[in-house]
C-alpha cells in the first residue's frame, strides 16, 4: 500500500484532500486493467466500456497481473493510487474465457465485485450512425424482476450504477443534453444462469406538434451479453458505513407543518402551561376586592350583637 506522507507543498496539500471524504462526492473514477492474457472479444468489450465512462476514466495500456477474487491487494494499490473507487478487469483463461470483473472500493480496500462471462456481442465501431458526445449523462434503464428478487444481481445494477450515473450533484437534467441511453436487462434466476444484457442506444428527439418531442432510439453499441459467474458481496458494517449519510447533508424536517389541498401553508404552535394567576388585567375600581370574606363577617356580628345590647339597657 501506498505510504501517507505529510504533503510538503501546497499542490501536494490540495490532492491530499481531494482523496479525503467530501459532504458531497463528485464523479467516481473508473480504471479500466488488461490482465495478463486477454481475448480481442473481452478487449474490446473493455475498450467499449471505457468510451461510454470518457473522461472520467483511465485505460491502462500495459498489461497487470492481478487477480482479483485470489488477491485484491494490487487492485487496491492502484485504486488508492489513482484515486478511483470503481475498477474494471479484463482477462481470458481456458477456465474462464472472456472473463470480466468489476470492483468497487471503499476507504482504499476492495468491498465488493462481481465476475462476468461475455457469450457474445457486436462493438461498438460496427454499428453505423451518430455517437454520444463525451461527457454526456446517459439514461440508465434496467429491466427484470430478477434485479429485486437475487442480491447478487441487485450488486450487479448497483455496480452498473456507480459506473455510469455521472455527477449526482445535479438536480436537474436538459432533454437536450440526453443523449444516449443505457439498456441492462436481466434474465434467468437459477444459479449460473443469470444473464445479463446490455445495449446503448443514441437518442433522438423529433417533432410532435406538441410541447413534448417524439422520441426515437437507434442503437449506437456496444451490444454485449454476460453470464454472471462468481460475486463477493459486501459485509454489513461496511456497506452501513459506505452508505452513511452526513448529518450535515441531511434535509431538515420542518415539524408541525402541514399544507392543505390548495397548497396554504398551516403551522402549529405549542406553548407551555399559564399560570392565570399573574395575567396582567386592566385595573378597575369594580373588580378590586374589599377586605377579606372573613374579615367582613366577623364585624358584621360585633355590630349587630352592639345593637341588642343597647336595646335590653333602655328596657
Amino acid at each position: 500500500m501506498l505510504r501517507t506522507a505529510k504533503p510538503r507543498t501546497a499542490k501536494g496539500k490540495r490532492i491530499q484532500l481531494a482523496k479525503e471524504p467530501q459532504l458531497i462526492e463528485t464523479t467516481k473514477q473508473a480504471l479500466f486493467i488488461r490482465g495478463t492474457t486477454t481475448s480481442q472479444l473481452v478487449s474490446s468489450a473493455l475498450k467499449n466500456l471505457y468510451q461510454l465512462k470518457r473522461p472520467d476514466g483511465i485505460l491502462f495500456s500495459k498489461r497487470n497481473e492481478v487477480r482479483p477474487f485470489e488477491d485484491p491487494r494490487p487492485l487496491e494499490f492502484f485504486a488508492d493510487k489513482n484515486d478511483a473507487a470503481i475498477l474494471v478487469v479484463a482477462s481470458h483463461s481456458k477456465k474462464r474465457p472472456h472473463n470480466l470483473v468489476i470492483a468497487r472500493t471503499f476507504d482504499n480496500q476492495v468491498m465488493d465485485m462481481v465476475e462476468l462471462g461475455i457469450e457474445g456481442g457486436v462493438s461498438m465501431e460496427e454499428f453505423k450512425g451518430q455517437k454520444a458526445a463525451i461527457g454526456h449523462r446517459p439514461l440508465l434503464l434496467f429491466h427484470g424482476d430478477a434485479f429485486e428478487s437475487h442480491e447478487d444481481l441487485r450488486t450487479v445494477r448497483s455496480l452498473f450504477m456507480d459506473l455510469y450515473r455521472g455527477d449526482a450533484t445535479a438536480d436537474l437534467v436538459n432533454l437536450s443534453g440526453l443523449e444516449h441511453v443505457i439498456s441492462i436487462t436481466a434474465v434467468g434466476g437459477t444459479e449460473g444462469n443469470k444473464r445479463i444484457h446490455m445495449r446503448v442506444f443514441t437518442v433522438h428527439l423529433k417533432k410532435s406538434g406538441t410541447k413534448l418531442p417524439r422520441v426515437e432510439l437507434e442503437e449506437m453499441g456496444p451490444s454485449i451479453d454476460f453470464v454472471l459467474r462468481r460475486y463477493r458481496l459486501a459485509d454489513k458494517e461496511t456497506w452501513k458505513m459506505a452508505t452513511k449519510v452526513p448529518k450535515q447533508v441531511k434535509e431538515k424536517k420542518e415539524k408541525n407543518i402541514e399544507f392543505d389541498d390548495i397548497g396554504d401553508k398551516f403551522g402549529r404552535v405549542h406553548m407551555g402551561k399559564q399560570d392565570l394567576g399573574k395575567l396582567q388585567t386592566r385595573k378597575m375600581k369594580g373588580l378590586k376586592r374589599a377586605a377579606t370574606d372573613d374579615e367582613g363577617d366577623d364585624a358584621g356580628e360585633a355590630v349587630g350583637s352592639g345593637k341588642r345590647q343597647r336595646a335590653e339597657d333602655e328596657e
